[in-house]
């Protein structure tokens, strides 16, 4: 069985147009996933770009999204 990572590295970038093409306002997105406003505008930006495992999965399923739409490409050497 897989694990759940401890943090999630988002794509801010692709989190704003996801939200946007949704409609979606930042605040009703941060309210239903339960995080400040303020902490999801950072991550659009690009500020920060890691999120605990309980944030992220409550904001992608705030935003009835996939992992493949809202995570940074992972870096394979």
């Amino acid at each position: 069985m897989a694990r759940t990572p401890a943090t999630y590295t988002v794509h801010g970038p692709s989190l704003r147009e996801e939200r946007m093409r949704q409609g979606l306002s930042i605040q009703g997105v941060a309210a239903a996933a339960r995080i400040s406003r303020s902490y999801l505008q950072r991550l659009e930006t690009g500020t920060r770009e890691r999120m605990g495992a309980p944030r992220y999965i409550r904001l992608r399923t705030a935003l009835k999204s996939t992992n493949t739409k809202l995570l940074a490409p992972s870096e394979d050497p």
